[in-house]
């Protein structure tokens, strides 16, 4: 499906559906950047629902503390509590995702939240380009090491656990070029300096759109991947809305922004309201939702880049990739794709 820039503009002036309510007494519930913006929103409403435990999942500790204090002072829940993890470090990553396995506890809902944009080029100490290292690679590898403690968890109290990737409708704006898939290594290259500046403005114009890209590809795959298990995969667009995210934004880009968010952008409450929806919103057929791209509570075809027979074999290539490159953080990755492979 093919979406311009008019049609995305046009969308945020459609009705949004009130927030979806749901029973989750006895569940544990984890969102992944919670302490601010589209994650924190989100929080609060699954925290009205009667969460078992409901996990804020924050980077930094000062403000995931401030985060979880306002969120218990705004919805009286009792139950939610604030467990910290970095993206930009595979080691948090990991032991945050070994927090679960070691305790063996149950893994109903996670939210992928987390994510960043800028138009520098930063290295994580892990060596990778930051934006890439947050939005992709990072939530990849958290998303496979859950994966079994959310697959233990449906098949254990006969549920139909979620794991919802927080997308964004740019990625109907990005083709990534085809000489990225034709790289020895398509993840290095897109690390590659030369690859982040090999135009003027990269940056600052595509970085986040071509990760936004990798997401959906990521999403299939991992569906695909659990298809055989009790667990629903999404992905999802909470449209463009008031929000943090872009508080680094300067000069002329801040300007548009500015004038764009009193025209276009919905309140982060009614973005979030998305997100709720694909946690745990109803459908016809719970199956329906997985792999989906959902866009205002209705499941929507993925750009043209990514779905038919081009994108199949694009996904497989960058799928391999991906797989080779986390396994070499955790040996785990590779097991649990061979558990999961049929």
């Amino acid at each position: 499906m093919k979406v311009g820039f008019l049609s995305i503009f046009s969308m945020q002036w459609r009705k949004i559906p009130p927030v979806t309510i749901a029973d989750l007494t006895g569940q544990t519930v984890v969102v992944i950047g919670a302490n601010t913006g589209l994650g924190f929103e989100a929080s609060k409403h699954f925290a009205r629902m009667n969460p078992g435990k409901l996990v804020l999942a924050c980077r930094n500790e000062a403000k995931g503390k401030a985060a979880l204090a306002k969120l218990k002072a705004e919805t009286g829940c009792n139950t939610a509590e604030l467990r910290l993890v970095d993206l930009a470090n595979f080691s948090s990553v990991v032991g945050f995702a070994d927090s679960f396995e070691k305790t063996g506890e149950r893994l109903d809902i996670l939210v992928a939240n987390a994510g960043m944009e800028s138009d520098q080029y930063r290295q994580t100490p892990d060596g990778w380009e930051e934006v890439l290292q947050v939005n992709v690679l990072s939530t990849a590898l958290l998303c496979l090491l859950l994966a079994p403690r959310l697959a233990d968890t449906g098949k254990k109290h006969g549920t139909r656990p979620r794991l919802t990737i927080v997308g964004s409708g740019v990625h109907y704006w990005r083709d990534i070029p085809e000489r990225v898939y034709g790289a020895p290594s398509p993840f290095e290259y897109l690390n590659s300096e030369e690859y982040c500046h090999s135009s003027k403005g990269y940056m600052e114009n595509y970085r986040y759109f071509d990760t936004k890209v990798l997401s959906v590809f990521f999403t299939h795959s991992l569906a695909d991947l659990l298809k055989d298990t009790p667990v629903v995969v999404d992905t999802v667009h909470p449209g463009y809305c008031l929000s943090e995210f872009r508080r680094n934004y300067s000069g002329f880009r801040a300007v548009v922004d500015f004038f764009m968010e009193k025209l276009l952008a919905w309140t982060t409450e009614e973005g979030s309201r998305q997100i709720v929806f694909a946690a745990v919103g109803k459908y016809s057929n719970p199956d329906e939702l997985h792999g989906a791209f959902i866009d205002l509570h209705e499941v929507v075809e993925a750009s043209d880049h990514v779905i038919g027979n081009d994108g199949k074999r694009r996904r497989d290539i960058l799928w391999t990739d991906l797989i080779h490159q986390l396994t070499k953080v955790d040996g785990r990755v590779r097991e649990i794709v061979r558990e999961y492979t049929h």
